[in-house]
């Protein structure tokens, strides 16, 4: 068996690991800093933690053309997936800590354990990028068990109110549940194979010996499992509350990093053990043996559909930001209906896009919450004039999310629809279209509370000083969003290269 044939990590292998070792350290570092100042100088963590995601993403850039390597016991595999979302995750990460370090719900004066927040976010990030690694079984699982378990104690970071623990506890359980669900599932893989490794677990299904009703079962409880990670209807009932309950920088985080975390992993896992290798021909017909493709399309149609149905009737930004975002899950499904290589490509552009605008607009609701203290759709009218600069740029966030060209989101969901109809999915396509539209209406309430409603008799029109980094953030944020729509072409040619490098190791 392969469990007797042991490969014993190389200290070597460090070097190929550098990114993710500097950001292991940093937690440990910022986290004991902590606990030398007592969390009395939480400035000290912080500024850890910030040259910490620095030189992890220096590192990262530096190796952004590493070939392709399989290191630690054959556990993890840096290729130029591992590097693409390397630097998106560290992104992601460094954005959170910064304006985590201007929000009221992290920094307020009655908030204890400041520092903890930014050495979990290290933390977070280094899980990630080993998500996005994986390549057996085992670490597979360990990575998204580590995302998960920092997830539940970040979304109750605020332990003094009860939406922030229920939001944690929720967390917890429907995490607890997905994650037996999907062990279930690779555990029959395991069984039928023989193999742990990705690429030994699709030499043991080619060889022709297993049950097909068997891998259809194990196949749909792997995809139950990560589909919760990724908030996919239906295994979505976390979102809206976790979201809502925990701290909204936090939400900004669960938005996009385990969203993209999951994915990478689905794309690394699938690709291998049902669509790769040197016999096309096996490959095709072991996909269509299952027929997995379309439950894949029928979860993205019904997932986009109920998420924009639902974000329709939501007065809380917040919470319409969830469905909103459990809506873009959808679309993203469309890129790994048949897991071809245009599709592949189409969502690590659209995971790229998706970072910068989905960000946005949550950070634009960290910084309207420390002066309003409300998310409610109601309490956002005038904003656009009493905060002119932040409200163009929300406007910029939620016209790209809509997917109005000459926004990011234009062009990431235009690649979406041609790799979906280059394999003649016109349906899937024509669904994904008119969800475009109905998502119009709901962000554009936002607009039109901000710029476009006259306030009420009395109501506080005095301009908000929002603080000199969060304008800062939400122009790194805002400037590519509308300059990807643009020229977009080195960038779409980055996802190219990097699910190139994954698929031919060169």
């Amino acid at each position: 068996m392969e469990l007797l044939n042991i490969n014993i990590p190389d200290w070597a292998d460090l070097a190929w690991w550098l990114p993710e070792a500097i950001l292991c350290g940093t937690f440990l570092v910022a986290l004991l800093a902590d606990l030398v100042v007592r969390g009395r100088r939480p400035w000290l963590p912080f500024a850890v933690s910030v040259a910490g995601l620095v030189t992890a993403g220096a590192y990262a850039v530096a190796a952004l053309d590493p070939g392709t390597r399989t290191i630690l016991g054959d556990l993890v595999v840096v290729d130029g997936l591992a590097a693409y979302f390397r630097l998106l995750f560290i992104f992601v990460g460094l954005v959170t800590v910064l304006f985590a370090w201007t929000a009221e719900e992290i920094m307020g004066r009655t908030r204890e354990n400041k520092g903890e927040f930014f050495a979990l976010t290290v933390l977070m990030t280094a899980a990630m990028c080993v998500m996005a690694e994986a390549k057996d079984l085992l670490m597979l699982y360990l990575s998204m068990e580590a995302v998960g378990i920092v997830s539940y104690v970040m979304a109750g970071y605020m332990r003094t109110s009860l939406r922030s623990t229920e939001a944690s506890l929720k967390y917890v359980i429907f995490g607890a549940v997905s994650s037996a669900i999907m062990l279930y599932g690779l555990s029959l893989l395991y069984g039928m194979t023989g193999s742990m490794q990705f690429d030994g677990i699709r030499a043991g299904l080619m060889g022709g010996q297993v049950d097909d009703f068997g891998l259809l079962v194990a196949v749909i409880l792997v995809i139950a499992g990560m589909s919760y990670k990724i908030a996919a209807v239906p295994f979505h009932y976390w979102a809206p509350d976790v979201y809502e309950g925990a701290p909204t920088p936090v939400s900004a985080l669960f938005s996009v990093g385990p969203k993209a975390a999951g994915f990478a992993l689905m794309i690394r896992f699938f690709y291998t053990t049902l669509a790769a290798g040197p016999d096309a021909a096996g490959s095709a017909g072991l996909v269509q043996q299952i027929n997995w493709p379309l439950l894949i399309a029928v979860m993205s149609a019904v997932t986009m559909t109920y998420g924009n149905l639902v974000a329709l009737r939501q007065l809380n930004v917040k919470r319409m930001l969830a469905y909103s975002s459990i809506a873009h899950v959808g679309y993203l499904l469309m890129g790994f209906v048949l897991l071809t290589e245009t599709g592949l490509q189409a969502i690590l552009f659209y995971l790229l896009v998706y970072a910068l605008m989905n960000l946005g607009a949550f950070l634009f609701v960290v910084a309207i919450n420390n002066h309003l203290r409300s998310e409610h759709l109601d309490d956002y009218v005038g904003l656009g004039f009493r905060a002119p600069w932040a409200g163009v740029m929300m406007v910029v966030f939620l016209a790209s999310l809509t997917g109005v060209p000459p926004f990011a989101g234009f062009v990431g969901k235009w690649y979406l629809f041609i790799a979906v109809m280059d394999k003649q999915w016109f349906w899937l396509a024509i669904i994904a279209a008119l969800n475009s539209v109905v998502s119009l209406y709901y962000y554009f309430r936002v607009v039109k509370a901000m710029f476009l409603t006259r306030p009420a008799e009395g109501a506080n029109l005095s301009p908000l000083k929002l603080h000199w980094l969060q304008y800062v953030l939400l122009a790194v944020l805002a400037i590519p969003t509308l300059g990807l729509g643009l020229f977009f072409g080195q960038f779409t040619g980055l996802a190219d290269r990097a699910i190139l490098m994954m698929t031919t190791g060169f």
